[in-house]
């Protein structure tokens, strides 16, 4: 296939599907029960008149039609998400101080997450039928399948509650204003307990998806040529096995490396770790149209650009793409 053509096909796609996303955004959040202007006014201090003037700040009370132009032309074109119904400031400068705790925070655990899943995967596929390859793919299962809050729960309960070894939430200690090592290290207990149940899911999936990968190309022809060539098994296994098993799983990298900026919802909820996951949380529920819609479109947009690059690495790592 021509280089230029499987380009541009391929950022086509990316775009039109960006398009679909930020239309179908817009209408996402507002079929969501409830009426923001009354939500941000005590209920006390609601009048009919107080509601009317909330609702004509935020362009509630205009057509949907004008309400989506002008999300397109005034939010997405230039860059800008609005006003907050609820912080009563631009989207942006809210979205901005979330965006370094959940870089951290899934940034770390995806990479973790990623390294001991694919060597869990490699040796688990390369022994099949092993102890080793039955107690690693059941444990797996296990953690690929556990719920997130639940995990995190339990971690909460064995870890904070009753060793007392870790924070049970927050990103630091309140009240207290440490400095140098000190505040580092205080960083690193508190980043500990999210980043494990974090990273907890995703080596189950690593690791499934790495050993199924591997067993499907090691009696391929390659492979046997490769062993009739006097090979030694390590030269076999990472030389020509691993790396055509890790054709599928750079696409799985990549769209969970896009998930990044969407947050870890559940992980910084039950934390209480203050990045974009607790805020669409906390937006969701206090009905914040111009938030949720910059986290989603964020998040999608990360999703979408990561998904790209995996197309794009696959040209160059993938003999068949070309074909």
């Amino acid at each position: 296939m021509d280089k230029r053509r499987y380009f541009l096909r391929k950022v086509a796609n990316a775009v039109l599907t960006l398009i679909i996303v930020a239309s179908f955004n817009f209408v996402l959040f507002r079929m969501i029960p409830g009426d923001p202007a009354r939500l941000l006014i005590p209920r006390q201090q609601q009048s009919a008149a107080r509601v009317k003037a909330m609702r004509h700040y935020f362009h509630l009370d205009a057509p949907k039609w004008k309400q989506f132009a002008y999300y397109y032309w005034f939010d997405l074109l230039r860059g800008r998400f609005g006003v907050s119904f609820f912080y009563k400031r631009d989207v942006t400068s809210v979205i901005a101080e979330r965006v370094w705790p959940t870089v951290v925070l899934a940034g770390t655990g995806t990479v973790i997450a990623t390294i001991v899943g694919l060597f869990l995967g490699v040796f688990a596929g390369w022994r099949r039928n092993s102890a080793f390859d039955v107690v690693s793919t059941n444990f797996g299962m296990i953690m690929y399948a556990m719920p997130a809050f639940w995990f995190g729960l339990l971690c909460i309960m064995l870890f904070a509650t009753k060793l007392q070894w870790f924070p049970s939430g927050g990103m630091s200690e309140p009240g207290t204003v440490l400095h140098g090592m000190a505040a580092f290290g205080s960083f690193l207990k508190h980043l500990a307990l999210p980043v494990f149940t974090f990273s907890i899911a995703y080596i189950g999936e690593y690791q499934l998806i790495m050993r199924s990968s591997l067993t499907g190309v090691m009696n391929d022809d390659f492979v046997l040529t490769a062993r009739a060539k006097g090979l030694s098994d390590n030269a076999v296994l990472w030389k020509h096995t691993v790396p055509n098993a890790m054709l599928p799983t750079i696409t799985l990298v990549m769209m969970n490396l896009g998930f990044i900026m969407s947050g870890a919802i559940l992980t910084e909820s039950v934390f209480s770790w203050p990045g974009l996951g607790l805020l669409s949380y906390t937006s969701m529920q206090k009905v914040d149209y111009p938030v949720m819609q910059a986290v989603f479109m964020l998040g999608s947009v990360f999703v979408i650009l990561f998904n790209l690059l995996a197309d794009l690495m696959l040209y160059y790592v993938d003999p068949r793409v070309k074909a």
